[in-house]
C-alpha cells in the first residue's frame, strides 16, 4: 500500500470540504465513536495546555489519564508543529 499517496488524497478531501455538516458525517463515518471522542479531547488538552492550565488540571476537568495529557504536552513542545500552527491560526487571542 502507499500510503503517502493515500495520505495526500485524504488530506485534500479535508482541504476541499469547507462544509462543517458535511465534514462532520465524513469523520463520523471515517472514525470509530472512540477514535472520533479521542480527537476532540486532543484538541481540547492542547488548547487547554497553550492556555497554561496544568496538566493535572487538565486530567482531572477532562477525565483523561496525565499521560494523554503530557503526550500533548509534548506535541506543543515542537514550535513547528501542526498543533502550534493551528493554535496560532485559530485560537490567537
Amino acid at each position: 500500500m502507499k500510503h503517502a499517496k493515500y495520505t495526500k488524497e485524504l488530506t485534500n478531501v479535508f482541504a476541499q470540504i469547507g462544509d462543517r455538516e458535511l465534514l462532520d458525517e465524513f469523520l463520523k463515518d471515517l472514525l470509530t465513536p472512540s477514535e472520533y471522542r479521542d480527537i476532540v479531547t486532543r484538541l481540547q488538552i492542547v488548547k487547554m495546555l497553550d492556555e497554561g492550565i496544568s496538566q493535572r488540571d487538565i486530567a482531572k476537568r477532562l477525565g483523561v489519564s496525565i499521560s494523554k495529557v503530557t503526550r500533548g504536552s509534548r506535541e506543543l513542545l515542537d514550535k513547528k508543529g501542526g498543533f502550534r500552527k493551528i493554535l496560532d491560526k485559530f485560537y490567537k487571542k
